[in-house]
């Protein structure tokens, strides 16, 4: 059956991340395989006041390399990083910087928070000096969809445009969203992603608050993410932001692209529980990896891989353990499942991006990133968690889970592609 007549396959051709381990998806890759943590010390404002301490920070972005000075000043930080990503994967993917067929080309991205820094700054302005002072800017910059507009308008992409916010979710529902765009014959190419930057003092103390960060390791940045281990203590608060360019299977072949991995399906749903806690035995995120896998054609055993959500949290652990078992059954004992999380930390609506740019590579590459800080085996979370030490080994479809804020489920499945 040719791709018209049936559901119009969807490829992955091009990568860019801004993150904790560096401003290229070369530095994310080279840093996942190394087991390097990025959590460090908070350096964008004094924390000494706080009971979290730490969260990972970009170290090395320079938005000139991407925009111009004038410009960046117009941007809040998640769109800067959020337009770098971009940049970086559609040279990774070998596509002209306009798009040759704008209307068939769309932008799905998201953000969890978005530029609430903008507004942060605004108000500060507002009430010390008045509206005289503000910057004309102060809205725009920090608008939800500010990085969906800026990507459209740098590559001339006039299709299909729409932004994410679905909390932690975000990124993995952005990647099927923009699948679903691909699917539905309405483009052929979409760049699709997820970023955060807002490491500022009224979110790191709101989550203190919430008491869902840790406070034992303020000294000890690096170990301080421990996904699945018995000391875990609550999330590590991070920046970042992903980039993927899907292509229709059609399309990527017609202009002989490298194929890194095929979008098989994904999925997503609510817990209708709480608005924080993860209803405890995991039914809602159960509910969307069988969806995932219902809309992939794939049955449970096929999954080699899964990159857990995995965010260090007592709660969110063992749920996810949970799910993962009602799911998979004897053969969850089988899988590798790791979480990048211990080396990033938690980057909210980039995450589900950054993950699923990581689960192509597993696929391109071969190499199984580590859950690093696993030290203390918790008796109730018995899966192989990939401690420590990345693995070789050939995977040929993975699943990716990001479970949030609002009783968000989303699920994202990739495959080798083959003909």
């Amino acid at each position: 059956m040719s791709e018209t007549n049936a559901r119009r396959r969807v490829v992955i051709t091009g990568a860019g991340a801004v993150t904790v381990l560096g401003s290229t998806v070369e530095a994310l890759w080279e840093g996942l395989i190394a087991g390097r943590s990025g959590i460090r010390r908070i350096q964008t404002f004094d924390a000494s006041g706080m009971p979290c301490q730490i969260a990972g920070e970009i170290p090395d972005f320079d938005v000139e390399v991407y925009m111009d000075r004038k410009e960046a000043r117009r941007v809040a930080r998640n769109g800067q990083i959020s337009l770098a990503s971009a940049i970086q994967a559609v040279r990774n993917a070998g596509l002209p910087e306009t798009m040759p067929d704008p209307e068939r080309a769309g932008v799905v991205f998201g953000t969890a928070i978005g530029g609430l820094d903008r507004f942060d700054d605004g108000i500060n302005t507002l009430r010390t000096q008045g509206y005289n002072k503000l910057n004309p800017f102060t809205v725009t910059a920090g608008i939800p969809n500010l990085s969906s507009y800026m990507v459209a308008k740098q590559f001339n992409c006039l299709g299909p445009n729409s932004t994410i916010a679905t909390a932690c979710a975000t990124g993995t529902q952005a990647i099927g969203e923009a699948a679903e765009f691909i699917r539905r014959g309405v483009a052929d190419v979409v760049i699709a992603g997820g970023t955060e930057a807002l490491i500022r003092d009224f979110a790191i103390g709101g989550f203190s608050a919430m008491r869902a960060l840790p406070t034992s390791f303020n000294d000890n940045p690096t170990a301080a993410s421990r996904p699945f281990d018995a000391k875990r203590e609550g999330f590590i608060f991070s920046e970042g932001a992903a980039a993927l360019v899907l292509e229709s299977l059609e399309h990527a072949k017609a202009r002989r692209a490298t194929i890194l991995a095929e979008v098989a399906g994904h999925a997503s749903g609510s817990d209708a529980f709480h608005v924080a806690a993860p209803e405890p035995e995991g039914i809602g995120p159960a509910r969307a990896m069988r969806w995932a896998l219902q809309d992939a054609g794939l049955r449970p055993e096929q999954v080699d891989y899964i990159n857990a959500h995995g965010t260090s949290t007592p709660l969110n652990d063992l749920t996810e353990t949970r799910a993962i078992k009602k799911v998979f059954g004897e053969h969850a004992y089988k899988l590798a499942i790791s979480s990048t999380k211990s080396m990033l930390g938690h980057a909210m609506g980039a995450s589900g991006a950054i993950e699923a740019l990581v689960c192509a590579y597993v696929i391109a590459f071969g190499v199984i990133p580590p859950t690093i800080n696993y030290e203390y085996p918790d008796p109730e979370l018995d899966l192989d968690f990939v401690p420590n030490q990345a693995r070789r080994q050939m995977v040929n479809v993975t699943l990716s889970n990001s479970f949030g804020l609002g009783g968000q489920n989303a699920c994202l499945v990739l495959k080798r592609y083959t003909e």
